[in-house]
């Protein structure tokens, strides 16, 4: 009884739990979720990393200003430098036109900028020397006897040398006239004045090959009255040709810059020894030895081309001439011949 008892007894409620509760209630306390970290920004880093990018930031700007200011000089330092050389030019032909005053200037400011140019020093102490000695007056070539008589006698005169465009002698006696009575036939020998001075001018450049002489009658014309485009153009060539000229043996690039300007308006334009368009043939052979000699193969070669339109060339140069034109060109190619 007692052990019939025991087995009918109650099931306490730890025994009624099946496995499969235990197995479900397992899970369910492990997937509990544990409590979450607060989130805690890093300041300090966040900062750094901006402060670096800042100097990055401000590295890049000041290495672009300075290339900008290097470039700014650099470009600034080329066109003082192609500034004083022409500056210098025209000094010259200042000089030669006796403007002391506006060649003084001229080499002032090139000794200013370029204290080492060459002869700047030495020249600008030659306009000093010059322009503190006394200007001679400027008597013509021929002197004619005048015959002081008479005004009206003189005034004929000087027409008539006019006429035979002995610009010399019509010029002395315009002069006498003046002398004599300036108030005489004012306007009309002022006419006559102009147009002995322009045509002197003119003869003296294109006849003689005196550019500056020929430009320092053009000027005397100039002021009596505007010169006409002939005779501008005509001087203002003259004024390139000697620009040119003052590169002569010095700076070759310079010269075939100037000349192959001057020479196809001008080709047959002298200074009593070379024509504008020889000057121009032999600049450019000599631009492109100095080009040749630096392995510019391409640059000689259009050197010698130029050249090679006004005249032939040399044997030795002509050798120069083709090897440069192979090398920036290749080989010539030769066609089979035709079966």
């Amino acid at each position: 009884m007692r052990k019939w008892h025991s087995l009918c007894a109650a099931p306490s409620q730890q025994d009624i739990i099946s496995p499969m509760s235990e197995q479900t209630l397992e899970p369910m306390q492990e997937s509990h979720p544990s409590p979450k970290k607060k989130f805690r920004p890093n300041f300090k880093k966040f900062f750094l990393g901006l402060l670096a990018l800042i100097i990055l930031i401000a590295l890049g700007g000041l290495g672009g200003y300075q290339s900008a200011i290097q470039t700014r000089v650099d470009t600034e330092a080329t066109a003082i430098s192609q500034q004083v050389t022409e500056q210098y030019a025209l000094a010259l032909v200042d000089m030669a036109s006796g403007n002391y005053g506006l060649a003084r200037q001229r080499l002032e400011f090139i000794i200013e900028n370029n204290p080492s140019f060459p002869e700047a020093q030495q020249k600008l102490a030659e306009v000093m020397v010059m322009s503190s000695i006394p200007t001679a007056t400027v008597t013509p070539t021929i002197t004619p006897t005048i015959d002081l008589s008479g005004v009206e006698e003189i005034f004929q005169r000087a027409k008539q040398y006019i006429d035979i465009k002995d610009w010399p002698n019509a010029l002395a006696n315009l002069d006498s006239l003046r002398r004599k009575d300036a108030s005489y036939r004012a306007a009309e020998v002022d006419g006559m004045y102009y147009f002995a001075l322009r045509n002197y001018g003119y003869d003296l450049i294109v006849k003689e090959g005196n550019l500056e002489g020929g430009m320092y009658q053009l000027a005397l014309a100039e002021r009596l009255g505007p010169l006409d485009s002939s005779a501008n153009g005509l001087r203002e060539g003259a004024r390139l040709y000697i620009l040119g000229a003052s590169f002569w043996d010095l700076d070759w690039k310079n010269t075939v810059f100037y000349f192959s300007q001057l020479y196809p308006a001008w080709p047959q334009l002298w200074d009593g020894t070379m024509t504008a368009s020889e000057r121009f043939r032999v600049a450019s052979i000599r631009y492109g030895d100095e080009l040749f000699g630096q392995d510019e193969w391409c640059a000689a070669s259009e050197q010698y081309k130029n050249a090679q339109t006004l005249g032939n060339l040399d044997p030795v140069t002509e050798k120069n001439a083709y090897h440069a034109y192979l090398q920036c060109n290749g080989p010539i190619e030769t066609l089979p011949p035709t079966p």
